[in-house]
């Protein structure tokens, strides 16, 4: 059975610098009847204001998925990665036995606009691990493009569980994998100057 839900009946994170609409429960943010669908934990649209962002915290059991639709999001983390999303990039981290990231507007100016998508991997327990591509906008106007499979094909980027539809997904066997949440309270930190608000909240292949 097919069960539409509109884009106005998801949960809602409303805060200074972030509006966030959330499609599954996720932070303070709970309906029973909407925990994920198959290996789809999150689907989260977030909308950042200039110098805004998630300070760092930790994840574990998740592959990540970030989709820049406006403005650039600055990415670090545990594993020596850095680097800023813009749109057409998609980045996938694979949080496995543990890291620790910070996600913020790169911009002083403008907001950013992006989602991100958390799936639950076949196999807890995996090395941390990050991969970056860009899909220029000739590939995705008008269309649908694969960005991320279990095998990487078409030049996607790998995910490590097996999304196809009429695949037997497997769970990992993990409580942080079905949590999903982030971080109540940080305090103000500051990077080239600028000054950043703490956080305060809480299955096909992936087309982009």
């Amino acid at each position: 059975m097919i069960h539409k839900r509109s884009a106005d009946e998801r949960g809602r994170t409303k805060i200074d610098w972030l509006d966030s609409r959330h499609t599954f429960s996720f932070g303070d943010y709970y309906d029973p009847e909407s925990m994920g669908f198959s290996v789809l934990r999150v689907v989260n649209d977030d909308r950042v204001a200039p110098g805004g962002g998630f300070p760092t915290h930790g994840h574990a059991n998740m592959e990540i998925l970030s989709y820049v639709i406006s403005g650039g999001l600055e990415h670090k983390d545990s594993i020596g990665t850095g680097s800023v999303i813009r749109p057409g990039d998609v980045q996938r981290m694979s949080a496995g036995t543990g890291v620790r990231h910070s996600e913020f507007n790169a911009s002083r100016t403008e907001p950013v606009h992006f989602l991100q998508i958390w799936i639950i991997p076949a196999r807890a327990g995996l090395p941390p691990s990050y991969e970056q591509k860009t899909f220029p906008a000739a590939e995705r106007d008008g269309r649908l493009k694969l960005c991320a499979a279990p095998d990487g094909r078409d030049g996607a980027l790998t995910i490590h569980q097996d999304a196809t539809p009429g695949s037997r997904s497997r769970t990992a066997p993990s409580t942080s994998a079905a949590s999903a949440s982030r971080p109540a309270t940080a305090p103000p930190s500051s990077t080239s100057g600028r000054s950043r608000s703490p956080a305060s909240r809480a299955s096909p292949p992936v087309k982009c």
